[in-house]
């Protein structure tokens, strides 16, 4: 059978692997398993939200609210923006996939850098874009305008903060930045983390509602996956003018967002304690992480998120590591697939990270 020959050439997302897999693979309980490599909250979701969605259970059968006013409303009032101006999707990657089908076609190009969140590679590459790649570990946004000027993309994605690096931006720069991009190619804001990094740094934090406003070809894209613990339920959102949104709707399928994922994105808004809470301890228990590393002489990438990255250059092989603490029962996420020798931990529960230091002090005084 033939399929889209570009298909061909596309790398699979490999996503963190789940607790199931790793219980049938090695036979680990599941209650001796760590999962530190999806960024999920380990608080969980809020307790309200988990609450509604319980009591809404019965309501499963219905097809949701297409309208989503009632999350959109939310969300609205949240950045100050109108509900012309905003767009959910089952996940904020889904809306990065309506992007590239909306401008990628005729041999369009996109722009991002070097390490960054794969599926914008992915999606680009099965519309038939070729990607445009800035070299290095962060955005260097000099060197990205310098490939602007020549290769003229259709897209250009800046991931502040940067996933799977977690280092970010200043707001200043890149609003320098996008000041000097043509109207007509569109900029792609990726804020999944920003919860995190407007908390630790006020010069980081973005205002959809500003940037907007500034940029008419700016879309800035928001998740309830990351800070509101809502991975499982899949609501991400898009902010842009209204020209924009009006396009990318002619793409929506009808229903993408469940009952019962509008329900708790609904709530988790609601209960900012809950959120602030979580992230003030996350930045807490990082810094355990950055004792350690500082430690063993591990070389550390700043953290603007809910994960911190080693690089183990000179230390250890990523890929030894991350399959050593596999078999114990801790999962990370290997940075290998990214060209890294380097492996990404999410910040975890206080015990989880301190069964993370204990067996990897071991691997690396005994180096198995």
């Amino acid at each position: 059978m033939k399929f889209n020959p570009v298909i061909e050439h596309l790398k699979t997302y490999e996503p963190g692997k789940p607790i199931e897999l790793v219980v049938r693979e090695f036979g680990i309980d599941p209650k001796d398993i760590v999962k530190l490599a999806s960024n999920e909250n380990p608080k969980g979701c809020s307790p309200k939200a988990a609450k509604v969605v319980a009591d809404a259970a019965s309501l499963m059968y219905r097809y949701p609210d297409d309208s989503m006013m009632e999350l959109k409303a939310a969300l609205c009032q949240r950045f100050g923006i109108s509900e012309k101006e905003i767009i959910i999707g089952a996940g904020s990657d889904q809306i990065i996939e309506f992007l590239c089908h909306a401008k990628l076609y005729g041999g369009a190009k996109i722009l991002q850098s070097e390490v960054t969140f794969a599926m914008y590679q992915i999606y680009a590459a099965a519309c038939g874009a070729s990607v445009i790649k800035a070299p290095g570990l962060a955005h260097d946004l000099d060197a990205m305008y310098k490939l602007y000027k020549e290769h003229e993309p259709e897209i250009i994605f800046i991931c502040a903060p940067n996933n799977p690096t977690g280092d970010c931006l200043d707001l200043k720069d890149i609003e320098n930045f996008i000041e000097k991009i043509d109207e007509n190619t569109l900029v792609v804001v990726d804020g999944a983390y920003q919860e995190y990094a407007s908390y630790k740094d006020p010069n980081k934090a973005i205002n959809p509602a500003d940037l907007i406003n500034k940029f008419s070809n700016t879309i800035y894209l928001g998740t309830f996956s990351k800070a509101y613990g809502l991975g499982g339920m899949r609501v991400g959102y898009g902010i842009a003018s209204e020209h924009i949104i009006k396009s990318l709707y002619k793409l929506r399928p009808p229903f993408n967002v469940t009952t019962l994922s509008l329900i708790a994105a609904v709530e988790s808004l609601k209960d900012s304690e809950f959120v602030e809470e979580s992230i003030k301890e996350c930045f807490e228990q990082m810094n355990s992480y950055i004792e350690f590393a500082q430690k063993f002489g591990i070389k550390v990438i700043e953290s603007y998120t809910n994960f911190i990255t080693y690089i183990l250059d000179g230390i250890n092989d990523s890929t030894f590591i991350a399959d050593a603490l596999l078999r114990q029962g801790i999962i990370v996420r290997n940075l290998k697939g990214y060209g890294l020798n380097a492996i990404r931990i999410t910040i975890g529960k206080e015990n989880e990270n301190q069964r993370f230091f204990n067996a990897m002090q071991e691997l690396l005084k005994t180096g198995k």
